[in-house]
């Protein structure tokens, strides 16, 4: 029997015509949050802004605030979203820092966590690490701007170094879906924890989350990627002024035409979720929850006709924004091929780009695949997927 929050997604997606052949190239390589386009089509002008000449010149946005430059619709509206999810305690003694998508944040916060005014031939980098596999783009982050404060030291598993440290604590992990906690667990040691994938429609809310510094992006958060905005929610009011002095230093704030979009359709999120309103659209979260759990099932069904690979199992877990059991569905498949092959090698032999296992710090018998493409791109994928024949095609789908 179908439910009335699947009938009201089915209602919510819009066909577009398809630019897809049998032959063409699939990249499941990139993160790009498309999938949820139907969903804001359907709410039409609900979350339109009108921005006019005169408006938003100014540098500054509220001159008394620690982030002189985040509106203060766009703090408002933050705040409200997190307490109407549950997924991140936002007080009134939490700083929150805006940044140009959650990249520029985790730099503002790798400066903050190391910035000191010891002379530059007494200073020592400080090692970053994450626990393997973590997210791909890490290492090339940190070591970008070839930093005297601070360098990739690797996989925070094998870490033995000495002293001061910063361990990246992704929650729910990219690329496994996994939920973290920090490994190395050493004095000296400070953490950022990324939590750019806690949302209801990936994982289940078991607790209000409550570190020093806390990585959120709008891209995930609401697949708005285009809009370039993140926020990082702060404990210590001196990491969020060097994070702050950070953002100033690099763009001199972040585009207020953008927190302007950004806060209008977090309050349109934050609105459904809080007060409902019968016979309209389903809240956002209840409309990425069905969806990415469709995908899910459509994935492991590809995978067992297959027999060439296996998928991660995922226990379920009561969520306090849908106050029920929930599965795990996250934003990328850890899909491994059963016989040892090189995983992202053999999708490609069949037109399927992803991102193998080397990039996070594994082996290459693992990939990462995109869950959050078009209809059409992810439907042609399993599809292909489901032609790939392993050895043992009745194999078991999960490891």
């Amino acid at each position: 029997m179908v439910s009335a929050t699947q009938s009201a997604v089915s209602s919510a997606k819009v066909m577009q015509p398809s630019s897809l052949s049998a032959d063409s190239v699939l990249n499941f390589a990139r993160g790009d949050p498309t999938m949820y386009r139907a969903y804001w089509e359907k709410l039409g002008d609900r979350c339109t802004v009108v921005i006019s000449g005169k408006d938003l010149m100014s540098y500054f946005s509220d001159a008394g605030n620690l982030c002189w430059f985040l509106m203060p619709e766009l703090d408002r509206a933050i705040r409200r979203l997190h307490r109407a999810v549950g997924n991140a305690e936002v007080g009134e003694d939490r700083f929150i820092v805006v940044g140009t998508g959650s990249t520029q944040l985790f730099q503002a916060a790798l400066y903050a966590l190391t910035h000191t005014d010891k002379p530059d031939d007494e200073i020592l980098p400080t090692s970053v690490v994450a626990a393997a596999p973590f997210y791909s783009s890490y290492p090339e982050e940190t070591d970008f701007q070839r930093s005297k404060l601070y360098k990739w030291a690797g996989d925070a598993y094998s870490y033995e170094g000495e002293g001061a440290y910063i361990e990246v604590v992704t929650s729910p992990n990219n690329p496994d879906g996994a939920i973290r906690e920090a490994v190395v667990n050493r004095e000296g040691g400070k953490l950022i924890h990324d939590l750019a994938y806690y949302w209801p429609q990936y994982t289940p809310i078991t607790r209000k989350a409550d570190h020093d510094i806390m990585l959120f992006t709008f891209s995930k958060a609401t697949g708005h990627a285009g809009t370039r905005i993140g926020w990082a929610i702060v404990k210590d009011k001196e990491i969020a002024m060097k994070m702050v002095k950070f953002m100033e230093l690099s763009s001199i704030g972040v585009s207020k035409e953008s927190q302007f979009r950004a806060a209008k359709i977090l309050e349109v999120i934050s609105e459904d979720c809080l007060n409902p309103e019968p016979n309209k659209v389903v809240n956002f979260f209840e409309y990425g929850q069905v969806v990415m759990s469709e995908r899910w099932e459509k994935l492991r069904e590809a995978v067992k006709a297959s027999g060439a690979f296996s998928l991660p199992k995922y226990t379920q877990n009561f969520c306090i924004f849908t106050g029920k059991d929930t599965d795990s569905n996250p934003a990328f498949a850890w899909l491994k091929s059963k016989e040892g092959l090189n995983c992202d090698d053999l999708l490609r032999e069949h037109k399927i780009v992803t991102r193998g296992g080397k990039n996070f710090g594994v082996c290459p018998s693992l990939t990462r695949i995109s869950m959050l493409s078009p209809d059409e791109e992810f439907n042609l994928f399993v599809e292909r997927l489901a032609a790939i024949k392993g050895s043992n095609s009745n194999g078991s789908t999960n490891y």
